[in-house]
Parts: structure tokens; C-alpha cells; sequence
């Protein structure tokens, strides 16, 4: 029970931490001052269900992906109620879920790579490894963020 409590905080928790830098962008997007609400809690629910996932043991990339397809599915729900286009919520939305860890260890690592006069196996093994991350974590996030929209959207019946 008590670890269920300290879930429950922690996913709060990320709830409210994920919520500012979706509304932060969304000003810088420019989205009108009544949908900023909206776009925090897109934030908000996508991050959280990405930490969510990664607690129950799924790896960064499944996880992101299937918290950036909420997302869509979110925000098409969002757009349809006020009449507005799905991304304006959407990109504040997954913002806060960009691997910006993973991409700046890959820089540091390229980095010391290159100062050194011969190549070491550890800097190039970090190398590799975050820099896939980084590619695959933003292709779950831009794959996953399009996939309800495109099924959503359709003109012909899938079957």
C-alpha cells in the first residue's frame, strides 16, 4: 500500500512538472490564453503515463511512443470540442518528454571524442548508444503524435 501512496505522489508530481514547460511553450506557440489549460494537461497526462509506463518495466522508446499516441488522441478530443487544429495543443504537449538528457550526453561525448588524440572505446560506445536513444526516442514522439490523427482522419474506410 505504501508503495502505491509513493506512486501516486510521484506521478503527481510529474503530473505538475510536466504541466509548466507544456504552457510554457504553448505561449511561446503563441496558443490562445483560454486553451493554455488544455495544453497543461495533455502535458501533464502524456508525461505522466510515459513514467507510468517506464515503472511497470517498459523501455524509454515504447513507452514514449505510446504516451505521444495518448497524446494524439487527446488533443484530437481537445480540437474537436473547441474547433481548433489538434497541433496547437499537441506540440506544447510532448515537449516536455523531448530526451534532452540523452541528446546532450551524445554532444559531451562526441565532444571528448574529438579533443582526444586517439579513440577511446567507452566515449564512442557512449557515443552510439545515447545518440540512438535520442533518434529513436523522437521518432516515438513524432510517429506516435501523428498515428491518431492519420487513423482519425481518413477518408476511406480502413476495411
Amino acid at each position: 500500500m505504501e508503495q502505491i501512496i509513493a506512486l501516486v505522489f510521484s506521478l503527481l508530481n510529474d503530473a505538475l512538472f510536466s504541466a509548466i514547460p507544456a504552457v510554457g511553450f504553448a505561449m511561446v506557440f503563441n496558443v490562445p490564453k483560454r486553451f493554455l489549460p488544455y495544453c497543461a494537461l495533455a502535458g501533464a497526462i502524456g508525461h505522466s503515463s510515459r513514467t507510468l509506463l517506464l515503472y511497470i518495466g517498459l523501455p524509454i522508446e515504447w513507452a514514449t511512443f505510446a504516451a505521444a499516441a495518448l497524446v494524439g488522441l487527446i488533443t484530437i478530443g481537445f480540437a474537436k470540442r473547441h474547433l481548433a487544429p489538434p497541433l496547437m495543443y499537441a506540440v506544447a504537449a510532448i515537449i516536455p518528454m523531448v530526451p534532452g538528457t540523452y541528446a546532450f550526453n551524445t554532444v559531451i561525448a562526441l565532444v571528448q571524442l574529438t579533443a582526444q588524440s586517439e579513440i577511446s572505446p567507452e566515449l564512442t560506445s557512449q557515443v552510439i548508444s545515447n545518440g540512438l536513444k535520442t533518434v529513436f526516442i523522437l521518432g516515438a514522439l513524432s510517429v506516435g503524435l501523428a498515428m491518431p490523427g492519420l487513423l482519425y482522419f481518413r477518408s476511406r474506410p480502413i476495411i
